[in-house]
């Protein structure tokens, strides 16, 4: 399974270079290289001029230093992340979207529904809550160490702890 090194926000916009401010909005994206995902941010300003390629994003504000850290994702953005991660086939892109479905089916997001063989993967099918339709997962039969270790850098990604 590939690591992925995921940089924390470094409180500049990616496209220019220029600090953000404090309360200043901006958005945190991510981006595909050649071999992973990449938190990029960027200016509110320059993402309304460049609309810059990404995978997927999301609105923030840059924090007060000075004041208590709020950990908080929008279940939404979660839940348009793992639509998004939906074709892909990749082994690393497929173990990302079983552990964004693990956390989603915590969160009370995805009901567990029914499992099948094809291809000889086994497949689970999810109800989606509070909307008529469902969802197929892959289960990569990942180790507890490996959820553990993709929860983290999801956590790292989007700046947040997953366990609630």
């Amino acid at each position: 399974m590939a690591e992925w090194e995921i940089k924390k926000t470094l409180g500049r916009c990616y496209g220019t270079g220029r600090e953000l401010a404090v309360g200043e909005e901006y958005f945190a994206a991510l981006v595909q290289t050649e071999a992973e995902f990449e938190r990029r941010d960027f200016s509110a300003d320059y993402w309304e001029a460049q609309k810059p390629e990404v995978y997927c994003f999301w609105k923030s504000h840059v924090p007060n230093p000075q004041q208590k850290k709020k950990l908080f994702i929008d279940d939404a953005m979660l839940l348009a992340f793992f639509d998004r991660l939906s074709t892909e086939v990749e082994p690393e892109k497929v173990n990302f979207r079983f552990v964004l479905t693990l956390i989603l089916m915590r969160k009370r997001k995805l009901k567990y529904d029914s499992s099948r063989n094809e291809d000889g993967r086994e497949v689970w099918t999810l109800r989606v809550t509070g909307e008529d339709r469902n969802e197929d997962v892959v289960n990569p039969h990942l180790s507890e160490d490996q959820i553990q270790q993709l929860s983290e850098q999801m956590g790292q990604i989007l700046q947040t702890n997953l366990e609630s």
